[in-house]
């Protein structure tokens, strides 16, 4: 780990005009978090411990998600839409305090790694003073032209302005940059807006530096990580890289995916090894499955740890608070949330369990409800260990069931249960013989008179 000091200038102030949303372009998702945390948490798994973000006017929602985020990040307003210059130097401030390494990146580039970033900071530790990251792609056009002359970057020459030769180049500009913190102000304010549009382009920065005899070099990193979002579909595309990308490292990382391609996974799943994930799973943020464990299909866990050896699923439902202890069972048509289950407790199917806990080696009858909400608070149910509630039970809460207690099917509890007790919870039954012969009789007769 380097010891060099860094700073990170995220431009994130576009309107995102083309993803036809009232949301700032980069508050929109991938796997579950906004494109510029994923931005955010490569920076600081790189090392950067200095991150500014650079927004634009009446952005609040995006300044509390950055502060939320990365607490001691600073943000900045560019005042005016000028290029992506004038945008880095909405944080001169920061700028100012000088730091061994400044990276310039894009909020709406959310698959670029921290290894990658890591690289362009080696570059500048090894003696650049500007380093620009690259990438290899069959479809240039549009994009700008890296122009390499003996190991040295010469020059980003724009499509427009490329001759048809430069045009044949296949090395591209992905427009995330590091600069020696010592050239990085000045380089900066040395970009003009003598062009067409009028504006200050950080791709200026190249033949400046080279004019001043600094080093200049190119970073080559990969075409999925730089691509940068303007649209829907570039969001559902980027999206599609992600998922691939989560997918394979589960795969080499231990894991079986029975359909890989039908799983989809959050920024921060966390699966153990020999973990068993079926079709048509899909994991929301904040989930960890540790080792062992068999999540079957069509289930959805957000927010939820499952505990080693445990099984989930088909068709089940864990909602954040979840947390399951080793050898646990939720089956088919369960929903649990905010609940807790000791070690091989179960409830396989048919329940909803919430704001409740459920002790060890406990069951779980089918169709049983923990009634946690009066319509104004909520309440929790406490379930002992090695109790057994029967199928179609109804627990009122609050409400205890104490160690080894029994419920006996179909009942309403709304009183604790001690201990080793059994609790019935319904009205006795009454068998009136004869009786269903005449009311069949009679509703017969009253459906007659309506014909």
């Amino acid at each position: 780990m380097t010891t060099r000091s860094c700073l990170s200038i995220v431009l994130a102030a576009g309107l995102g005009t083309r993803m036809k949303s009232d949301l700032p372009k980069v508050m929109h998702e991938i796997g579950g978090l906004p494109l510029v945390g994923h931005v955010i948490k490569a920076l600081s798994t790189a090392g950067s411990e200095r991150i500014s973000v650079v927004t634009g006017p009446g952005m609040p929602e995006l300044e509390q998600l950055v502060y939320k985020l990365a607490p001691s990040a600073r943000c900045y307003v560019q005042s005016e839409r000028l290029g992506t210059a004038h945008a880095a130097l909405a944080a001169k401030p920061a700028l100012e305090f000088e730091a061994d390494d400044v990276l310039v990146l894009f909020g709406d580039t959310p698959l670029v790694s921290a290894g990658t970033v890591s690289r362009v900071r080696k570059a500048l530790e090894n003696g650049a003073d500007l380093a620009v990251l690259g990438f290899e792609t069959r479809r240039p056009h549009g994009y700008g032209r890296l122009l390499i002359e003996n190991g040295r970057l010469m020059a980003i020459r724009e499509e427009k302005d490329a001759s048809d030769e430069e045009r044949k180049i296949t090395y591209c500009n992905s427009g995330i940059m590091g600069f020696s913190g010592k050239h990085a102000l000045g380089l900066l304010q040395a970009i003009s807006n003598d062009n067409a549009k009028g504006e200050y382009y950080l791709t200026d920065a190249v033949e400046i530096a080279n004019r001043n005899g600094l080093k200049v070099v190119a970073v080559k990193g990969t075409e999925i990580e730089t691509q940068g979002i303007n649209t829907r579909a570039q969001l559902a595309s980027c999206e599609a890289d992600f998922q691939a990308l989560q997918r394979r490292n589960a795969l080499e990382n231990g894991c079986t995916l029975l359909a890989p391609s039908t799983v989809y996974f959050s920024h921060d799943t966390k699966l153990s090894v020999d973990v068993t994930v079926e079709q048509n799973v899909v994991f929301g943020p904040g989930v960890q499955v540790a080792k062992g464990a068999r999540i079957r299909a069509f289930s959805h866990l957000e927010g939820a740890q499952v505990g080693e050896g445990s099984v989930v699923g088909p068709y089940a439902r864990l909602r954040p608070g979840t947390v399951l202890g080793t050898d646990t069972k939720v089956g088919n048509f369960v929903e649990v949330k905010n609940a807790t289950f000791g070690a091989g407790a179960k409830a396989n199917h048919l329940s909803y369990i919430g704001d409740a806990s459920v002790g060890s080696k406990s069951n779980i009858g089918a169709g049983t409800i923990t009634c946690n909400y009066d319509g104004y608070l909520k309440y929790r149910t406490e379930i002992g260990a090695g109790s057994f509630v029967g199928s179609n039970s109804t627990l009122v809460a609050p409400v205890k069931l104490g160690n080894a207690s029994f419920v006996a099917a179909g009942s309403v509890i709304t009183e604790d249960v001690l201990k080793d007790s059994m609790a019935f919870g319904r009205a006795r039954q009454t068998v009136k013989e004869g009786k269903a012969k005449q009311l069949r009789a009679r509703l017969q007769a009253a459906k007659d008179a309506k014909s």
